[in-house]
């Protein structure tokens, strides 16, 4: 029995030993390992947070090996991103050659657009070359909201007329009629035009005004035959 316990003890021992070595070695190269990573990252970076390799710290890129301080210039900010310039302009300046940051002029009577790149002109003035021009309106005429075509349009009762505006003259038994098309008035419901002038329709026997109320048509089963409405055959 004593020489079956010696034996054990001896085994045990070695098995002890040897998983000690174990551990030992994988110790050692673990902290190898980590000297060797920390030994190849450069100053101004730092390992990175998944996977193998380093990353420049904040405000620095990389150039090669080594991660350089970004140069930002006068009117600008870090974007904290590792692509681009790493910079960008303040809100109100332009980027001018990938190196500096140019103030957007904003003329007389002029705003800075939303954007902070460009600039527009107040209302009542119009954007002409780097300056805001101011909209003449001719009498009887108000500024538009129209973001295209005409500055002003002219008031109700008038129209455009070579840069004026000019009153509709509407006849008896008419209405203004705002269209950019036509003779500024149409007849009133009942009455037909006729040269300047509205004349009252005379209805046939088995007719009607039709859906403009400018016009007539012939009732169910009858037809126009010249001024009159007979039965269809």
């Amino acid at each position: 029995m004593t020489g079956r316990l010696a034996s054990d003890v001896n085994r045990r021992s070695v098995l002890a030993l040897m998983l000690l070595t174990i551990a030992y070695l994988l110790t050692f190269s673990s902290l190898s390992y980590a000297q060797s990573t920390l030994a190849s990252i450069p100053e101004n970076a730092h390992a990175k947070s998944y996977g193998d390799g380093w990353e420049c710290d904040l405000a620095f890129r990389a150039e090669g090996d080594k991660c350089t301080a970004i140069l930002v210039p006068e009117n600008a900010y870090l974007t904290n991103r590792n692509y681009g310039s790493g910079w960008k302009c303040h809100h109100g300046f332009n980027e001018v050659g990938d190196a500096a940051c140019l103030e957007v002029v904003i003329p007389a009577d002029g705003y800075l657009d939303p954007s902070g790149k460009n600039w527009g002109c107040l209302r009542g003035y119009r954007k002409t070359g780097n300056s805001c021009e101011q909209i003449l309106l001719p009498a009887h005429a108000y500024l538009s909201d129209r973001s295209y075509g005409s500055d002003w349009l002219c008031e109700r009762g008038y129209r455009e007329v070579n840069g004026s505006c000019e009153a509709v003259a509407i006849p008896e038994n008419a209405y203004f009629d705002d269209a950019s098309y036509g003779a500024g008035w149409k007849c009133e419901r009942g009455f037909s035009a006729s040269d300047d002038s509205c004349t009252a329709i005379i209805l046939p026997a088995n007719a009607h005004l039709d859906r403009s109320g400018n016009r007539w048509d012939c009732n169910r089963n009858f037809q126009r035959s010249k001024s009159l409405c007979v039965l269809r055959n």
